[in-house]
């Protein structure tokens, strides 16, 4: 009875969903297995996909339980620069899984202490970043973005080694004394023209030299 119950729920949701047919039948056999096996709902954040083309969003909002009592939901927003968090209030398990099903583009992030963290990636910086970034070269001959002036040290990402001696023979000197100092940067353009021009030096040049790596605060 009780499979039979998570069977009629679950064809109810994909109705609701509008979701693929033949992931009907990849998905409703897990939710069988586990209503034999006896246990319980509970998020999963990261499963594997079913016959490999059910959305993450949609198998977070199936594995969602049936209850009433509201979580507190955070949209976090993730920038090429910068991060913002913005509180998205108290939902139920049912206001969540429509929220999730109007954005697909998000994904789950955090799940724990009656918070569940939703994560939007934007290709874009911050309004921060905007005010506040700066290229530059760190101490160790790596350009890096910084929060504020270089000579501040607050570095916010590393992306490569520069062959100084390169550079000196190659660039005017105002343009280095510019780096050493920090270059502002307010949008995109500005962005990926920075590191368009000092790829040209980095010490090590491969397909991965425009990829940003992440760095602790």
């Amino acid at each position: 009875m009780m499979a039979l119950r998570m069977w009629k729920r679950l064809k109810k949701r994909l109705r609701r969903s509008r979701g693929p047919l033949w992931a009907l039948g990849g998905i409703s056999a897990i939710w069988l297995v586990i209503a034999i096996g006896g246990l319980g709902f509970q998020p999963v954040l990261h499963a594997a996909s079913v016959n490999g083309g059910v959305n993450d969003n949609l198998r977070f909002s199936l594995s969602l339980p049936e209850q009433e009592a509201a979580v507190e939901v955070l949209l976090k927003r993730v920038y090429i620069c910068g991060e913002e968090t913005e509180s998205l209030g108290r939902m139920t398990a049912r206001q969540l899984s429509l929220l999730l099903q109007d954005h697909r583009e998000w994904k789950v992030g955090a799940n724990k202490d009656a918070t569940t963290v939703l994560v939007q990636e934007i290709n874009d910086l911050s309004d921060y970043c905007k005010s506040n970034a700066y290229f530059g070269i760190d101490r160790d001959g790596n350009l890096s973005l910084y929060d504020g002036l270089p000579k501040e040290e607050k570095v916010l990402r590393t992306f490569f080694q520069l062959d100084i001696e390169f550079m000196e023979s190659s660039l005017p000197k105002e343009q280095l004394r510019s780096l050493t100092a920090g270059i502002r940067i307010s949008d995109m353009d500005e962005y990926y023209s920075v590191l368009s021009t000092f790829s040209d030096f980095a010490m090590e040049q491969n397909t991965k030299v425009m990829e940003p790596i992440r760095t602790a605060p």
